[in-house]
């Protein structure tokens, strides 16, 4: 392995251990400075130190021409200053040449929610056995309380207080957070927890578990949500992450309040909230012609 590669190496081994990054996280990092070290080294750079600004730049406009997306853009840039900060640091150059390069913008997608219908169809699981308890459990927490799904299947029993309806989450970051568990899913989790014992052994701290007793997995998740979403003809495409959507999209729906919602979310930055305030130009005139003193239609005479 060559120096260059090596400072690649130790930098992911920082993120891992200082920033705690997820295992994803660091997969990409690291894909992406392999990818940018391949252009270096057809560009006959033989230094960290000796790519320039106009490099990076070079190297952003070819892989904007194979196809990648201005989100991949921006992540791979990112990477890369993250990269050069980190070498910075460690003495081993003096200027962060991707400091000053952007990437074409991305194309903002809105996250696709479920309906307050369709979210009390899919609650709607007809409870027959410890594995639809789960279920139930799982659905209605989900939604109650905005979890990831990393953050679902990482709970343990004592995360939960049911009799205080709270429950306590390790994000990203490996931040914790305290939130509210609604009336609902205070009762789902009570029912799920009389009959998880069906499952496991009591010696498993996890709160959710497989039906072979342990902790269960975010795959697994996923694939019971799809079971009930296509069972209780709700949509063939509902998904955790959708249901996180959906909580965000209808707690800023009645409150209003955005910073509330970043702090349920565990957002760090507030613009990664703002995309949940998007209202269509119909509705946002429904509510002007409602609202506004001066803007109600005229009567027919």
């Amino acid at each position: 392995m060559g120096e260059r590669e090596a400072l690649i190496e130790r930098f992911v081994d920082y993120l891992a251990n200082e920033r705690q990054l997820s295992s994803h996280t660091l997969k990409s990092y690291h894909r992406d400075l392999c990818c940018f070290l391949d252009f270096a080294q057809e560009r006959g750079l033989p230094e960290w130190s000796d790519v320039t600004v106009a490099h990076v730049r070079q190297f952003a406009a070819q892989i904007h021409r194979k196809g990648l997306s201005g989100r991949s853009i921006q992540r791979t840039l990112s990477a890369l200053r993250s990269f050069y900060r980190f070498l910075s640091k460690e003495g081993w150059v003096a200027h962060n040449p991707a400091d000053a390069v952007q990437a074409p913008k991305a194309q903002r997608k809105l996250p696709k929610t479920l309906d307050v219908d369709q979210i009390g169809r899919l609650m709607e699981i007809p409870v027959s056995d410890a594995i639809s308890a789960r279920d139930a459990a799982m659905f209605e927490l989900i939604y109650s309380s905005g979890l990831r799904v990393s953050e679902l299947v990482g709970l343990d029993i004592h995360s939960l207080d049911l009799a205080d309806h709270s429950l306590r989450v390790t994000g990203k970051g490996n931040k914790q957070r305290e939130l509210p568990v609604g009336r609902k899913a205070v009762q789902a989790l009570d029912r799920w927890l009389r009959k998880r014992h069906e499952l496991t052994g009591y010696d498993e701290n996890a709160l959710f578990v497989s039906n072979r007793g342990a902790r269960i997995s975010v795959r697994n998740v996923q694939q019971r949500m799809t079971y009930w979403g296509k069972r209780l003809s709700v949509d063939s495409h509902v998904h955790p992450h959708r249901l996180r959507h959906s909580f965000a999209s209808h707690m800023l729906e009645s409150s209003g309040d955005l910073r509330a919602v970043q702090e349920l979310l565990g957002h760090e930055d507030i613009s990664t909230t703002q995309i949940y305030t998007h209202l269509d130009f119909q509705h946002l005139m429904q509510v002007y012609e409602g609202a506004h003193p001066r803007a109600h239609k005229k009567e027919k005479t």
